[in-house]
């Protein structure tokens, strides 16, 4: 068995490859089953020990570098032909359609609410997300020992020197925004609000609100009803009906709820109101029997479950493409 004379052939035979269809041709003739190499391993059986030993060292080896030597030329190739794919760029080619992005549902249904007040003349405003006591609760006749705190399960950061949390609601924004702003006024507040609450099909510890607040001379709650209602039809179309329900928060009097009707006869709340408490006048300065107003707090999240028909709030937080691409 002529190893050496084995090892020069498959030399010069891997120098005359030229393509992978050469390299796969190679490799079967000293690799294969049946070939050179292996040829030769099969045989060893027949040769005395001494010999078998030296003759089969001398062939795993040679198999060995054979193999090492196919593995860097097939890299090479392949190398060499994708650079010569890249090369041949056919310029009337139709060209690739590139997929376009789109606005999150949340997103959507923030800037048509936002549209729909607008167009009554609201003016959007934004406030912090990280508040301080006074305004989160204390300026919104929400005092310390007041139960009504327990209704907003709070993420406090800081307690020294000023007591500071993540918002609660949007609220804070008509304290803030009084405090600066003269009336008559009409605002509407989004943003992001914070609870300590466990998170389930309705519920998340972080989820959007708008706030919303008129002041004038002679706003009743009429002028409210007014307003929710074409916010509304505007929002799920004219067939919309709505009640109103006593209810109680501390920052108005009198409160109620906002309850919509569905086709199935189900009414549902969707938001709480009322009238501005005086306490909350007197907070920002204003002459409590000077004016009047009325303010409002409804999830952005509830709308766009509603508006889409979405049965599970965590939904819109997943960034499930399979969900997204719906919108």
């Amino acid at each position: 068995m002529d190893i050496e004379g084995l090892k020069k052939q498959s030399t010069s035979d891997l120098a005359k490859i030229k393509n992978l269809a050469d390299l796969e041709q190679y490799r079967i003739k000293y690799l294969g089953r049946k070939g050179e190499i292996t040829t030769v391993l099969r045989s060893l059986k027949d040769l005395p020990a001494v010999k078998r030993k030296k003759i089969g060292m001398e062939t795993n080896e040679l198999k060995k570098d054979i193999g090492l030597k196919l593995f860097k030329l097939k890299n090479q190739l392949i190398e060499e032909e994708t650079k010569k794919k890249e090369r041949k760029i056919d310029v009337t080619a139709p060209g690739i359609k590139i997929s376009r992005g789109h606005l999150h549902p949340m997103t959507l249904i923030a800037r048509k609410i936002e549209d729909i007040f607008q167009s009554m003349g609201f003016k959007i405003v934004e406030g912090p997300d990280i508040e301080t006591e006074y305004y989160n609760f204390d300026a919104l006749n929400i005092p310390k020992d007041h139960p009504a705190r327990d209704a907003w399960s709070t993420f406090w950061l800081k307690t020294k020197p000023e007591k500071l949390l993540l918002r609660a609601h949007t609220s804070p924004m008509q304290i803030r925004f009084m405090e600066k702003n003269n009336p008559p006024l009409r605002i509407i507040v989004p943003g992001r609000c914070f609870r300590y609450e466990a998170t389930d099909a309705s519920h998340s510890h972080t989820f959007y609100q708008l706030e919303g607040l008129m002041v004038d001379r002679e706003i009743s709650v009429a002028n409210f009803k007014a307003v929710i209602e074409e916010f509304l039809k505007k929002m799920f179309g004219n067939d919309v009906e709505t009640r109103m329900r006593p209810s109680y928060y501390p920052f108005v009097e009198p409160g109620f709820d906002i309850e919509m009707k569905f086709p199935s006869g189900e009414w549902l709340e969707i938001m709480g109101a009322g009238m501005v408490h005086p306490n909350v006048f007197k907070a920002v300065g204003y002459v409590p029997g000077n004016w009047q107003g009325f303010a409002f707090g409804v999830g952005i999240d509830r709308i766009a479950m509603l508006k889409y028909k979405i049965n599970d709030i965590r939904l819109l937080y997943s960034n499930d493409l399979h969900f997204l691409n719906q919108f």
